[in-house]
This record gives structure tokens, C-alpha cells and sequence, in this order.
């Protein structure tokens, strides 16, 4: 069994079959909110379909942002951290938070071609969330500034104030890990080397900043298409409510956490409270879709170019 499920065939042909079963659940069950009485049902096609497509094109910016922490002998491709991305959300329908790094880090380890150790993956994880923090801090703040609460004010500060104090870590950081005291240890100076270069990671942070934004614009394309109150202030505050809520190491399932923590802002914000829920849990199945998308795509990409070679044989014979 073991050998049957380390040939690359059989993992190709099992993640592509995952991969639809999960995009069929989505969908069976947006459908079924659908005619259950959600407000999606009064939504504008073309906006919905504009956020799906800004969803999906922030998962190929927060891949090529997180390309960037690698060095180039061991970079994995774009494509194998987009399909961990989408993998990792998909999954976060069941799973508590936090537990989506362990799919990315497995997913990416067994993509074809992929040379990265896993000490170097966790490590990446780990200044990959400390710039997300640090994107999402001009969000946070616009959304502190506009917000009317002074609790959620103070929450969407102290988040900004994380992100600052994040964007400085991963600045000094390269130059900590070459201290001496930190050299003198076998794990500081292996850290020393697989360390990202500070330009590489301002790269990055360029590139996931882009991703949120993509974000944010999408859940403002979501309200509107709803008919809700539609702001980039309340974008913003749904996005970062539910991104910090994801941090969370101890919450039930990362799906359900974020929706509640967006629902819990829209309600504070004025929108009624079964319109919050409703709207929050349809944002998040549009992102898990886009994800079983993600994971679709790539895999069915793989998938023709290990068969084109093939067919070409086959039709030179």
C-alpha cells in the first residue's frame, strides 16, 4: 500500500479526485444556502464573479510573494505554493487553526520537483505570517480610523500595531541570525544560512500586500453585489477581523472562526445580524471554492504535462 501510494501517478490521480469532491461540496452547499433563504441569492452575478476572480488571482500573488523567502537553489515553484495555498484553505473547513502551515509544509514537500528541507518551510511559514501581519497594517489602520467602537478601535490598533512590530523583525532579522552568540549554536548557523535576503523579503511583502488588497477589493465587490452597506472601511475591518481571528491556535476550524469574527464586525458595524452571518459565511465559501479552483487548475496543468509527452510518442508512432 505504501509503494501504491508513493507513485507519483497515484498522488496526481488522489489530489485531483480530492480536489473535486472538495470543489463539489462547496458548491452543493452554496446551492443549498442559496435556496435556504440566503441574501446571495439577490447578489449581482457579475460582481460575485468579479470577486471570485480577485480571489483567485490573490492566491498567485500571495504564491510568488512566498517564493521570494527562498533562496534560488531551493525555490519551489510558484504553482506547488499555490496549490498548497488552496489546499490549506480547503482544509480549513475542518480543521482547527494553525493546522493549515502542517498541509502547506506536507503538500509542498511532495510536489513534484520540489528540493526544500522542511526546517527551511517552517522557517519560510513563519516570516511568510509575520508579512501578512505587517500587509495588513494599512488596513488595519484605515479600518481603526473609521471605526465608531472604541473596542474594535483598540482591536484593529493593536493589529496594526503588530504588523509594524512584524515588519521590523523580518527587517533585522537576516542581520540577528548572523550574530555571534547566535552563530555559536549548530541551529543558529544553519539558520545564518537558509535566513531570507531583506531585499528578497520586501519583495515579498510588495507582492502579499497585493494579495490583500486583491482581497479587500473583492469582499467590497461582495458587499455590493449583496446590496449591503458597502465601504472599503468595512471591507477592510471584515478582512483583518477575519485574518486575525485565523491566528488563532486553539479555534475549532479556521473556516468558522474567520466567519464568525467578520459576522461579529458586520454586526458591530450596523448590518443586521442574520444579513452578518449570512454574508460572512458566503464570503467564506467563495474563498474555499476559489481554493478547490486553485487546486483544480494546477492540478489538472500537471496532469497535461505529464501526459502531452505521451501523446506526442504516441502520435509520432
Amino acid at each position: 500500500m505504501m509503494r501504491l501510494l508513493s507513485n507519483r501517478k497515484i498522488q496526481l490521480v488522489l489530489n485531483g479526485g480530492f480536489g473535486l469532491v472538495l470543489l463539489a461540496v462547496a458548491f452543493f452547499s452554496v446551492r443549498h444556502f442559496v435556496g435556504g433563504g440566503w441574501p446571495i441569492h439577490h447578489a449581482d452575478p457579475m460582481l460575485v464573479s468579479g470577486a471570485a476572480l480577485l480571489f483567485l488571482a490573490a492566491y498567485a500573488f500571495k504564491a510568488w510573494g512566498w517564493q521570494r523567502l527562498f533562496h534560488a537553489s531551493e525555490r519551489p515553484t510558484a504553482h506547488a505554493l499555490a496549490f498548497a495555498g488552496g489546499a490549506a484553505c480547503v482544509g480549513g473547513i475542518a480543521l482547527p487553526g494553525r493546522v493549515d502551515d502542517a498541509i502547506r509544509i506536507a503538500i509542498v514537500k511532495r510536489y513534484p520537483g520540489t528540493k526544500t528541507g522542511l526546517g527551511t518551510l517552517g522557517v519560510s511559514l513563519i516570516v511568510l505570517g509575520m508579512l501578512d501581519n505587517a500587509a495588513l497594517t494599512p488596513m488595519a489602520s484605515v479600518a481603526a480610523a473609521g471605526s465608531s467602537h472604541w473596542t474594535t478601535r483598540a482591536g484593529f490598533a493593536v493589529v496594526a500595531a503588530a504588523g509594524i512590530a512584524a515588519a521590523a523583525v523580518v527587517a533585522f532579522l537576516p542581520q540577528i541570525a548572523r550574530l555571534p552568540f547566535v552563530t555559536r549554536w549548530r541551529f543558529g548557523r544553519w539558520l545564518a544560512e537558509h535566513m531570507h535576503c531583506t531585499k528578497e523579503a520586501w519583495a515579498a511583502w510588495l507582492l502579499i500586500s497585493v494579495s490583500w488588497s486583491l482581497r479587500g477589493l473583492a469582499v467590497f465587490l461582495l458587499l455590493n453585489a449583496l446590496s449591503m452597506p458597502g465601504s472599503f472601511v468595512l471591507a477592510f475591518a471584515f478582512l483583518v477581523a477575519s485574518a486575525a481571528s485565523a491566528a488563532l491556535p486553539i479555534a475549532p476550524a479556521g473556516a468558522a472562526t474567520q466567519a464568525g469574527a467578520g459576522a461579529a464586525i458586520l454586526a458591530l458595524s450596523g448590518v443586521g445580524t442574520a444579513h452578518a452571518v449570512a454574508f460572512s459565511i458566503a464570503a467564506q465559501a467563495l474563498v474555499i471554492v476559489t481554493g478547490a479552483a486553485v487546486i483544480l487548475l494546477i492540478a489538472a496543468w500537471q496532469l497535461a504535462i505529464r501526459v502531452r509527452p505521451r501523446l506526442a510518442r504516441a502520435a509520432a508512432a
